[in-house]
C-alpha cells in the first residue's frame, strides 16, 4: 500500500470484516509503516496484513494438555465486532463466537503519530476451559487434608479418652486407698498403723538401694534354691508388731436371744439388725475412746487401755458399755416396727474384765488386730456367766473402780463364778441409774439422771417392779409397734398392688361391688364360701411393664389410705382376747412367717432361662407372684385368723352349745367367728379409701373375699370335711395321671400353696429355733390347761401332753413341712422348715416330760388369773383391770395339780411391814386399805426394829414383809439377818422379803418364804394379786 487513502479505503470495508465474522473466521489488518531510511522518519508506505485469527491460533496441543480457551478483545473500533472467543485443542482452534469487550484500551502510537485512521488494541486472554479444568479437578487434596483433620481429632480423643482413664483411675485409686484406710482404721489402732506403714517404706527404701547385680543374686538365690520352702510363718519377714499392755480393760457384749430370733427371719434382716447395734455401738466407742476389736457373730469385742495406755480405762470402759446398754433397749424398740415382733426381747449381756494383755497384728491371710492373753479368757467366762440387759464385771474391774471413788456403782452378785484354771471367782453387778433429766449419753439417748447408785433400777426384774404400774401402757407401746410393723408390710403389698393398676380403666363404684358383700342366703355361713380352686389373674406383660416403670418413680400411696390401713389393723388388734396362746402376739407372729414366705415364693430359689422373667416367675409360682392382691388377702388372713379366739378349741365351744356353735351350726366356729368380724369391720364407713385401694373390679372383690374366707378356714386343722377337701386337692394336683386343663391345674397348685403358707405359718414355732418352739408350746400348755381348771375341758393336758406333741410332729408337723418342698416354690425355706421341725421333734422326744414338768410347775399360780380380758380395746386403750401375769413362775409343784388356789384374800390378818422408806409404807398402807380394810397393819423402818416386834409376844403376825437394806438402820441388820434371827427364834408366819435387785436366792437360804421385787406396784389391784401369790405359795423370777 504506497499511500494512506488505499488503506483506509481498505480498512472501512466493514461488510467485508462483517463476512469474515459471519464465517467464524475474525480477522484483523495489521499495519507497519515503511520509513525512507532508517535516520529519517519520512513515512514512504505502509505494509499491512490481514491476520486471521484461528490461523494465529493454530497450535498443536499434545492429549495432555487439553482444551485452552482464548478470550480476544478490541478497543472501540470500526464497526467490527468488540470481542471474540476460541477454544484451542488438539484438533485447532474452534470459534465460540463474539463477546463484549470490557472496555477501550488507551490509543495506540500509530494513532497518535498518525491520525488519518483510527488503530485497534487487542487483549488476548488465554485459560483454561472448563472442559480443562474438570480433566484436572482432583478431590485429592481435600480428601487428604480431611484426613489429616480426622487424624488430629482421632489423636486428640486418644489422648482425652487416656487422660479420663488416667483420672478416673487416679480417682478409683484415691476411693480404694480412702476405703483401705478406712478398713485399715477399723482394723489396727493408730500407732499400729504408723508402725505398718514405717515397715512398709522401710521395705521400700531397701529394695530402692539394692544394685542391678544384688537384685540379680537374690532372685538366683531363690531359684535356685534347694532346699524345701518353709511354712508360712517363717517366710514372714520383719519383727512382728506386738506389744506388752500391762494394764487394759476388755469387754464382751452377747446379743442374747439372737440365735432364736434370727430363725424366723429373713438374712437381710439378721443383717440390719446386726449392723444398726454395732453401727450404734462404733460411734458410742469413738466418742469414748474405746478402741473395737472385733464382732465374732453376735458378740462385740472392746478394749480400753490400749494403743493409748490411760489410768482410768475401767471407768471408760464401764462407761462405754453402759451406753451400749441405753443405745441397745432405745435401738430394739425402733427396730420391731420394721423387723417384726420379738424384736424388743432382744438384749445385751455383758462381761467386762481388767488385766494384761498382749496385742498386735497377727499377720497372714486377711490380718487383723488381735488380743490374747489370760485377760480375753476371764473376760469370756465372766461374759457367758452374766445375765441378759446386765453388765457383769469381775473383781479386778471393781477394783479399779472402787480405787477411782466409783464403789457406789458396784453390787456384790451372791453367787460364785467359777473359771476355768481360775475356780470360783468373785463379781459384781454394775448398777446404772437413768441420767438426769435433759442430759445426754453418749450414745445420743436422753434420759433423766446420770448417777450411778446401788441401789440398781436396771436388773431384770428391778425394771419390771419399778414400772408395774405402767404394765399395761408398756403392753400398749409394745402392741403399738407391732400394728405399725403389720401396716407397714400390709401398705407395701397395697402399693404394688396400685402400681399394676395404672392404666387401666376398671374402676367400679363401691356400692355396686359391696351390694356384693356378705349377701349370703339365709344360713349361709363362710364354710359354705370355701371353694376347691380359686382362680388367679392370668400374666399381663404390659401391665408388669408399666408397674416397672412406675416403681421406678416411686409411687407412694396416698396418707388417708395408710392411716385407715392403721386404724384397721389396731383395731383387729384390740378384738383379740388376752389369751396365752391365741392373742395378738400370736397372730403378728403368724403374720410375719407368711410375710417370710411369700418372700421366698417372690424371689426363689432358681435358674431361669427365659427372657422374660416375670412371666417365668409367673409361670413357676402359679400366679402368685404376680398378683399383689393374693398376696394382701393371705396376710390380712394371718392378721385376723384367730380375731376374739375364745381360748378354747371348736369342740369344746361345739359341747357348750354357744350361740357362736349354733350360729355356724358346730362347723370351724372360732374361724368363720374371725371371718365375720373382720369382714364387718372391713365393711364399715371409716375404711371406704381402704376398701377402695384393695379392690377396683367385680373379679377383685370376689377373689378377695375368697381368698380370705379359704385361707382362714385353712387354718382349722380339725374338720374332717376341710380336710378331705384339701387331701383331695392335693391328689388331683400333684398326681400325673390326673388330667386337666391347664389353667385348672395352675389355679388348683396355687390354691394349695396358699393354705399350705397359713398352715406353716399358723404353727410355724414348730419349724423354729427350739426356744422359740418352747416359748409358745407353753402359752398353748397354759391356754389349755387354764381351760382345764375352767371346767372347759375334760382331760388334764398335763397327763397327754408329751406324747400328745410326738404324734403332732409325726403326723402332722413334719408331713406338713415335707409337703411344703413338694410345692417347689419356697426355696430353701422349705428344707429349713422341714429341719427345724426334726431337731424340734428329737428335742421334745428327749427333754419334753422335763419340760412338761417344769410348764405343770410355772402353771398353778397363773389359773386364777383373768385370761379374757382383752389387751387392748376398741378405743386403743387397755382395760383398768387388766393384769400382766405372763412371767409369773411358782417355786414347788402342788402336790394335787388340779387344786385350785385362793382367789380371794382372807378378811383379816396380821402384818409387818418392814422398810426403810416412809414413802413405800405410806403407799403399802393405802393400797391395803383399799383391797383388805380389816387388815392389821404393823410398821418397822430397820432390821433390828422388824425383828424386836416380830418376835413380842403381843402379836403373832401371819405375813411378814421386810426388805434387804434399810438406810437409816445403824445396827446395820440386813433383811436376810432379820429373817434368820426371826426363825431361830420360833417365828412361823410366811416371810416375803422384798428387794430392787435379784435377792431371791439369798432370802430363800435365809429361810423367807417369797420375795416380790421394789418399788410395790401403785395399782391396787395389782397389789392384791401379789398377796394372793404369797400367800398361795407361789414365787417369781420376774414381779409382774
Amino acid at each position: 500500500v504506497e499511500d494512506v487513502t488505499a488503506l483506509l479505503a481498505y480498512s472501512s470495508n466493514s461488510d467485508a470484516l462483517t463476512a469474515q465474522a459471519a464465517d467464524q473466521n475474525p480477522t484483523s489488518l495489521l499495519g507497519v509503516p515503511v520509513y525512507q531510511d532508517f535516520v529519517s522518519s519520512t513515512i514512504v508506505g505502509y505494509l499491512v496484513a490481514i491476520v486471521q485469527w484461528n490461523t494465529m491460533l493454530t497450535y498443536p496441543l499434545e492429549d495432555s494438555e487439553g482444551p485452552i480457551q482464548v478470550d480476544i478483545s478490541q478497543s472501540s473500533c470500526g464497526s467490527g465486532p468488540q470481542g471474540f472467543s476460541y477454544i484451542v485443542n488438539t484438533n485447532g482452534p474452534t470459534y465460540l463466537g463474539t463477546t463484549a469487550t470490557a472496555g477501550a484500551s488507551s490509543a495506540s502510537s500509530l494513532e497518535n503519530e498518525y491520525p488519518l485512521f483510527s488503530s485497534c488494541d487487542y487483549t488476548v486472554k488465554v485459560s483454561s476451559s472448563e472442559a480443562f479444568k474438570e480433566s484436572y479437578q482432583d478431590s485429592a487434596p481435600v480428601v487428604s487434608a480431611v484426613l489429616v483433620f480426622i487424624l488430629f481429632l482421632f489423636i486428640m480423643s486418644v489422648f482425652f479418652m487416656y487422660d479420663c482413664i488416667v483420672q478416673r483411675r487416679q480417682k478409683k485409686l484415691l476411693v480404694t486407698a480412702q476405703r483401705t484406710n478406712a478398713v485399715v482404721s477399723s482394723l489396727f489402732p493408730e500407732d499400729v498403723q504408723r508402725r505398718i506403714m514405717q515397715e512398709a517404706e522401710a521395705n521400700e527404701k531397701k529394695e530402692q538401694r539394692m544394685t542391678v547385680t544384688n537384685k540379680m543374686k537374690e532372685f538366683l538365690q531363690d531359684t535356685n534354691e534347694t532346699q524345701p520352702k518353709s511354712n508360712k510363718a517363717t517366710e514372714l519377714r520383719g519383727k512382728p508388731i506386738a506389744d506388752f499392755f500391762p494394764e487394759a480393760t476388755v469387754m464382751f457384749a452377747d446379743l442374747v436371744g439372737f440365735t432364736a430370733w434370727s430363725s424366723m427371719r429373713e438374712p437381710t434382716q439378721v443383717f440390719t439388725l446386726l449392723e444398726t447395734v454395732y453401727n450404734a455401738f462404733d460411734e458410742i466407742a469413738r466418742r469414748r475412746r474405746v478402741f473395737k476389736v472385733e464382732t465374732v457373730g453376735d458378740c462385740y469385742v472392746a478394749v480400753s487401755g490400749l494403743p493409748d495406755p490411760c489410768v482410768d480405762h475401767a471407768l471408760v470402759m464401764a462407761r462405754f458399755a453402759s451406753d451400749c446398754r441405753i443405745r441397745m433397749n432405745d435401738l430394739v424398740k425402733e427396730l420391731e416396727v420394721s423387723l417384726g415382733p420379738d424384736t424388743t426381747e432382744l438384749a445385751m449381756r455383758f462381761g467386762l474384765h481388767s488385766g494384761p494383755v498382749t496385742a498386735g497384728v497377727l499377720r497372714g491371710d486377711k490380718a487383723r488386730f488381735q488380743l490374747f492373753g489370760d485377760t480375753m479368757n476371764t473376760t469370756s467366762r465372766i461374759e457367758s456367766t452374766g445375765k441378759r440387759d446386765r453388765i457383769h464385771i469381775s473383781q479386778e474391774t471393781a477394783d479399779y473402780l472402787i480405787k477411782a471413788g466409783k464403789n457406789h456403782w458396784l453390787k456384790l452378785r451372791e453367787d460364785k463364778v467359777t473359771a476355768k484354771g481360775k475356780g470360783e471367782l468373785t463379781t459384781y453387778w454394775l448398777a446404772i441409774n437413768k441420767l438426769r433429766a435433759g442430759a445426754k449419753t453418749m450414745s445420743g439417748s436422753t434420759s433423766s439422771e446420770w448417777s450411778l447408785n446401788d441401789e440398781s433400777k436396771h436388773d431384770d426384774a428391778a425394771d419390771l417392779a419399778s414400772n408395774t404400774s405402767d404394765d399395761q401402757d408398756k403392753l400398749t407401746e409394745k402392741h403399738r409397734r407391732l400394728v405399725n410393723w403389720i401396716t407397714n408390710e400390709m401398705a407395701e403389698i397395697l402399693r404394688q398392688l396400685e402400681v399394676s393398676r395404672i392404666g387401666r380403666e376398671d374402676h367400679k363404684s363401691l356400692v355396686d361391688l359391696e351390694q356384693l358383700s356378705v349377701m349370703r342366703e339365709a344360713g349361709k355361713n363362710p364354710l359354705d364360701e370355701v371353694i376347691e380352686i380359686i382362680t388367679l389373674p392370668r400374666y399381663s406383660a404390659q401391665s408388669r411393664a408399666t408397674s416397672d416403670e412406675l416403681e421406678r418413680e416411686n409411687y407412694m400411696l396416698p396418707k388417708f389410705v395408710i392411716d385407715e390401713l392403721r386404724s384397721y389393723v389396731s383395731t383387729l388388734a384390740g378384738m383379740y382376747l388376752e389369751n396365752p396362746f391365741h392373742n395378738f402376739e400370736h397372730a403378728s407372729h403368724v403374720t410375719m412367717s407368711v410375710v417370710k414366705l411369700l418372700s421366698r415364693i417372690v424371689a426363689p430359689n432358681i435358674q431361669i432361662e427365659e427372657d422374660d422373667i416375670e412371666a417365668a416367675l409367673h409361670d413357676k409360682t402359679y400366679g402368685i407372684t404376680s398378683d399383689p392382691l393374693t398376696q394382701f388377702a393371705v396376710v390380712l388372713s394371718a392378721l385376723v385368723h384367730d380375731v376374739d379366739h375364745p381360748g378354747v378349741p371348736n369342740s369344746q365351744l361345739t359341747k357348750e352349745g354357744t350361740r357362736l356353735a349354733e350360729l355356724y351350726r358346730d362347723k370351724s366356729v372360732a374361724e368363720q367367728n374371725s371371718v365375720d368380724l373382720a369382714w364387718t369391720l372391713l365393711m364399715e364407713g371409716n375404711f371406704k379409701n381402704l376398701r377402695k385401694t384393695i379392690y377396683h373390679t367385680e373379679d377383685e372383690f370376689q377373689r378377695f373375699r375368697a381368698l380370705l374366707v379359704n385361707t382362714v378356714l385353712a387354718t382349722d386343722i380339725m374338720d374332717k370335711e376341710l380336710g378331705s377337701l384339701r387331701k383331695d386337692r392335693w391328689n388331683k394336683a400333684f398326681n400325673e395321671e390326673v388330667v386337666e386343663d391347664q389353667m385348672t391345674a395352675v389355679n388348683r397348685k396355687a390354691t394349695i400353696v396358699i393354705e399350705h403358707i397359713i398352715q406353716a405359718s399358723d404353727i410355724a414355732h414348730t419349724m423354729q429355733h427350739w426356744h422359740i418352739y418352747r416359748k409358745w408350746n407353753s402359752r398353748l400348755f397354759e391356754e389349755m390347761y387354764k381351760a382345764y381348771t375352767e371346767g372347759r375341758a375334760e382331760k388334764n393336758p398335763a397327763q397327754t401332753w408329751y406324747e400328745g406333741e410326738i404324734g403332732f410332729f409325726d403326723f402332722y408337723i413334719i408331713p406338713l413341712a415335707k409337703k411344703l418342698k413338694d410345692c417347689g416354690v419356697f426355696g430353701v425355706s422349705s428344707d429349713e422348715y422341714l429341719n427345724y421341725a426334726m431337731q424340734n421333734r428329737r428335742e421334745w422326744e428327749l427333754h419334753g416330760e422335763k419340760v412338761v414338768a417344769g410348764m405343770i410347775e410355772s402353771i398353778r399360780m397363773k389359773t386364777s388369773q383373768n385370761y379374757r380380758k382383752p389387751a387392748i380395746a376398741a378405743d386403743g386403750h387397755h382395760h383398768a383391770n387388766s393384769v400382766n401375769i405372763d412371767k409369773l413362775n411358782l417355786r414347788q409343784i402342788p402336790t394335787e395339780i388340779s387344786t385350785v388356789p385362793m382367789t380371794e384374800l382372807p378378811m383379816a390378818l396380821n402384818v409387818l411391814f418392814a422398810d426403810g422408806s416412809d414413802t413405800t409404807c405410806f403407799q403399802f398402807a393405802r393400797s391395803v386399805a383399799q383391797i383388805a380394810p380389816k387388815w392389821t397393819v404393823k410398821f418397822a423402818n430397820s432390821g433390828a426394829k422388824a425383828v424386836q416386834i416380830a418376835t413380842s409376844p403381843d402379836t403373832q403376825f401371819d405375813l411378814i414383809f421386810i426388805d434387804q437394806y434399810f438406810v437409816n438402820d445403824e445396827s446395820e441388820v440386813l433383811g436376810t439377818d432379820a429373817v434368820v434371827e426371826m426363825r431361830n427364834k420360833g417365828i412361823r408366819g410366811r416371810i416375803c422379803g422384798m428387794s430392787a435387785n435379784d435377792h431371791e436366792n439369798i432370802f430363800d437360804d435365809a429361810g423367807a418364804d417369797s420375795f416380790m421385787f421394789k418399788p410395790l406396784p401403785q395399782n391396787a389391784d395389782a397389789l392384791k394379786q401379789d398377796l394372793l401369790r404369797i400367800l398361795n405359795g407361789g414365787d417369781e423370777d420376774d414381779m409382774i
